[in-house]
């Protein structure tokens, strides 16, 4: 069945719907004698009478009836081939895996860019995967994710390429009762934290957000005591929130709640930034993840557009 012609099929097709040669050679606009042959060199393929000739028309043989249902199958999805093989050029079908850290996944630009994108292509498989930055990278370096959002700049890995996206301040997040969690409305001065015991990130899995932390308190003239480290950065809060000490976190983080933590920003510390970047390979991206990126980058300029003020939260590439 695979090697039959189409046209033979679609021929034969036309001709049982419409019982009569001429009828059938008028709407396939051919002339009778190209329709026979086309019927009969599709009966000597197959081997079997595929029509009865009567008087006045043709009508289908039981084999016939049998390859009709068939070929309206056959046709059908041949004629959608096409279309499917232009819209995954357009990047409008296949397949698309998107990573995230679980703080990434926190920032409300994150939910907000792949709602968007899945409503504009409802065709697309998204595939998503929470992880760590560097398991994240290593997915995407052996091509098991397309795209990650994460959180710590990954420095000059080849053969990737990092789109920063927003960033936004780091917050001081305090245990319940805490004596520095008295009055969230003030701001902390780093300083303050020097005797402190911190609960950080585990370097190996977010050594950006780690070294911004501690180069910060470093220029306030103090090294973290370092009392946690924890593998995920929600993780950290649990640890806040037992008691085990303070934390600074993307301010973003607040919207997972609780009553256990309190939060206040830092006074005079500009470089307690958190990025949100976007990362993939530098490859010439597939059409999906092209329209993918170009998505993320016009979010990113209206919501620039829409904050100009704003240097920190909701503001884009620097």
């Amino acid at each position: 069945m695979a090697m039959i012609d189409l046209k033979r099929l679609r021929a034969f097709v036309v001709l049982a719907e419409e019982g009569h040669v001429t009828r059938a050679a008028e709407r396939l606009g051919i002339q009778q004698p190209p329709l026979t042959r086309l019927l009969q060199g599709l009966e000597a393929e197959l081997g079997v009478l595929l029509m009865h000739r009567m008087p006045r028309g043709v009508r289908p043989t039981e084999a016939g009836n049998v390859l009709l249902d068939e070929a309206r199958i056959i046709l059908e999805r041949a004629g959608g081939v096409a279309d499917m093989v232009h819209r995954a050029a357009r990047g409008e079908q296949g397949r698309l895996a998107i990573g995230f850290t679980s703080s990434a996944a926190l920032h409300p630009f994150v939910p907000k860019a792949l709602r968007a994108f899945h409503e504009s292509l409802p065709k697309l498989s998204v595939v998503l995967e929470e992880a760590g930055t560097a398991e994240l990278v290593d997915a995407l370096m052996h091509e098991r994710l397309d795209a990650a959002f994460i959180r710590s700049p990954v420095g000059r890995t080849p053969g990737l390429r990092i789109d920063a996206v927003l960033e936004e301040p780091m917050l001081v997040a305090l245990p319940e009762g805490h004596r520095f969690a008295r009055d969230t409305a003030s701001r902390l001065l780093l300083t303050e934290l020097a005797t402190e015991p911190f609960i950080l990130y585990r370097r190996m899995a977010g050594p950006g957000l780690y070294d911004t932390i501690l180069t910060a308190c470093r220029e306030a003239g103090f090294s973290p005591i370092v009392a946690q480290e924890a593998p995920r950065l929600t993780a950290t809060l649990s640890l806040v929130a037992a008691g085990f000490g303070i934390s600074l976190v993307p301010a973003s983080m607040r919207r997972l709640g609780g009553d256990d933590i309190a939060y206040r920003a830092v006074a005079g510390s500009s470089k307690l930034i958190a990025p949100l970047l976007l990362a993939m390979r530098q490859t010439h991206p597939a059409p999906a993840l092209a329209r993918f990126r170009g998505l993320v980058q016009r979010m990113t300029a209206e919501m620039r557009a829409a904050n100009p003020a704003d240097a920190r939260v909701d503001r884009g590439n620097r």
